[in-house]
C-alpha cells in the first residue's frame, strides 16, 4: 500500500485544476485517471467534428488561460486534446493512467483507496469523476431487434461510420441535435425525438450569447438559485461551435426534412412509442430563447448601451408536424438509433453517506462532512458554471486551498 497525502480521482479539467492549485500549495498528491490517455472525454466520447461548444476564452485553465488570436473561435476536438495534453506536460502534473478506483473508505484518520493496480492511504481525497460516468440507454433498448445499430452519442463518430439507412436521434440537447444536423447535412434521413431543452442563439445583438450570459451573472448563479434541487440536471441548450459557431433551430430543421417527434416512451420490436408532447417541448425551446434574448434586451437598455436592437428568425414549422404517437423503425427504414439522452452518475465508490436522495454529493462548495473528502468538477456544485471549464478553476482552487488550511 503506498501512503500519499492527497489523492485526485479523474484526470480531467477539473482533476488538473486541482493538481495545479495543489502543486502551488507545495501539497504532495496523485491525479488518478481511469483512461490511459489525457483528455478521455475530448478524445473518445466526441465525435470527429466536435468543436469546443463554448468559445476559446473561456478556455480558463489556471496557468493557461487562453491567449491565442481567436478568442471568439471554437477549438476544435484535436486542439483541445492538445491544449489539455500540453497542460499536463507544462506543469508536470503527477497523472497516473490506467488506474480504475474502486472504492475510497475511511481508514486510520484519512482515507484508504483500492485502485484495480494497487491500494493508496491518503489523508485527503478529491473525487473529481464529474457527473457524466454511465452513459445512458433506456432498459427498452433491449427490445428494439438486434439488426438495428444503437449507439450512446459518446459512440457516435461521423456519418459515414453508420449503416446505410435513415437514423433514430432520441434526445435534443446539446449533443443530440449537433448529431442531428451532421447527419441530415449528410444527406441522411433524420427521425429526432425532441425533448425539453432549450435553445440559445449563438450570436444576439453583436456578440456570442455565452459572452452576454457571462457579464449578465448567469453562469455566477449559486445552487440555492435553482427553483428545486433536480433543476440542476436540466439539458443544456443546443447550439453549435462547428464551422465558427451557428444557431440550432428545430423548427429549421423540420423545414430541412428532419422528422420531428415527441419523445421516446417504450419500443416493442421494430415500433416505437412516443409521448404526445412535441409541440409543447418546441414551445419549451422557443420560450427558452425568448426570455434569454429578453434577458439581455433589459440588460442592454439598463446599461444604455448603444447597440443596434436585433429580431431574431420566428420559425414556427414544428408546430405543423403531426404528433403521432407510434412509429415503425422497419417501414422508415431506420437501420441506427443514436440515444442521446446524457448520462447517469454514480458515487458508490465512495463508502460513505455522502449523497443525497438524487445520488448527488452532500458538499457546500465541495467540501463534505467528512474531513478530508472533497468533490469537484461538477455543474451546480457551487455555481452553475462549477462544472465548466470557464468555473472548473475557481471550485478548484476553493478546495486546494481548504485542503491547506486542513492540513495546517
Amino acid at each position: 500500500m503506498q501512503t500519499i497525502d492527497t489523492l485526485v480521482i479523474g484526470g480531467g479539467q477539473a482533476g488538473l485544476a486541482t493538481s495545479r492549485f495543489l502543486q502551488q500549495h507545495q501539497i504532495e498528491h496523485l491525479i488518478l485517471e481511469q483512461s490511459v490517455q489525457a483528455a478521455h472525454a475530448w478524445r473518445n466520447d466526441r465525435w470527429d467534428s466536435f468543436a469546443l461548444l463554448t468559445p476559446n476564452w473561456t478556455l480558463q485553465m489556471p496557468g493557461a488561460e487562453y491567449r491565442g488570436d481567436d478568442p471568439d473561435g471554437f477549438l476544435p476536438r484535436e486542439q483541445i486534446i492538445a491544449y489539455f495534453e500540453n497542460y499536463i506536460a507544462r506543469f508536470n502534473l503527477p497523472v497516473r493512467y490506467g488506474m480504475r478506483v474502486t472504492s475510497i473508505a475511511a481508514r486510520d484518520g484519512g482515507y484508504r483507496i483500492v485502485t484495480d493496480q494497487q491500494e493508496f492511504q491518503a489523508r485527503q481525497v478529491v473525487v473529481a469523476t464529474g457527473l457524466f460516468q454511465r452513459p445512458k440507454i433506456p432498459a427498452f433498448g433491449r427490445n428494439i431487434p438486434d439488426g438495428i445499430l444503437q449507439l450512446h452519442s459518446s459512440q457516435y463518430r461521423n456519418p459515414q461510420a453508420l449503416p446505410a439507412g435513415a437514423v433514430l436521434v432520441v434526445g435534443s440537447a446539446q449533443s443530440g441535435c449537433q448529431i442531428a444536423e451532421e447527419l441530415y447535412q449528410s444527406g441522411r434521413m433524420v427521425h429526432l425525438c425532441v425533448g425539453s431543452a432549450g435553445r440559445a442563439p449563438r450570436r444576439y445583438r453583436g456578440r456570442d450569447v455565452f459572452s452576454w450570459l457571462y457579464q449578465l451573472g448567469f453562469f455566477d448563479r449559486t445552487v440555492d438559485k435553482l427553483p428545486s434541487p433536480r433543476a440542476k440536471f436540466a439539458g443544456n441548450p443546443h447550439l453549435s461551435g462547428r464551422d465558427g459557431g451557428h444557431t440550432l433551430n428545430l423548427h429549421q430543421f423540420a423545414r430541412d426534412g428532419v422528422h420531428l417527434l415527441g419523445r421516446l416512451t417504450g419500443a416493442n420490436g421494430s415500433h416505437i412509442l412516443l409521448a404526445n408532447d412535441l409541440q409543447e417541448n418546441l414551445a419549451k425551446a422557443d420560450k427558452f430563447e425568448a426570455d434569454l434574448v429578453k434577458m439581455i434586451d433589459d440588460y442592454i437598455e439598463k446599461n444604455d448601451l448603444d447597440l443596434p436592437p436585433e429580431s431574431l428568425p420566428n420559425l414556427t414549422d414544428g408546430y405543423a408536424v403531426e404528433n403521432m404517437r407510434e412509429l415503425d423503425l422497419a417501414a422508415r427504414s431506420i437501420t441506427s438509433i443514436i440515444w442521446a439522452l446524457g448520462y447517469e452518475f454514480d458515487f458508490s465508490l465512495v463508502k460513505l453517506p455522502v449523497t443525497d436522495g438524487d445520488g448527488y454529493p452532500i458538499q457546500e462548495r465541495g467540501v463534505t462532512q467528512y474531513p478530508g473528502l472533497y468533490f469537484v468538477g461538477m455543474p451546480w456544485l457551487h455555481k452553475y458554471k462549477s462544472g465548466l471549464l470557464v468555473g472548473v478553476a475557481e471550485d478548484a482552487a476553493f478546495v486546494a486551498s481548504h485542503i491547506a488550511e486542513y492540513r495546517g
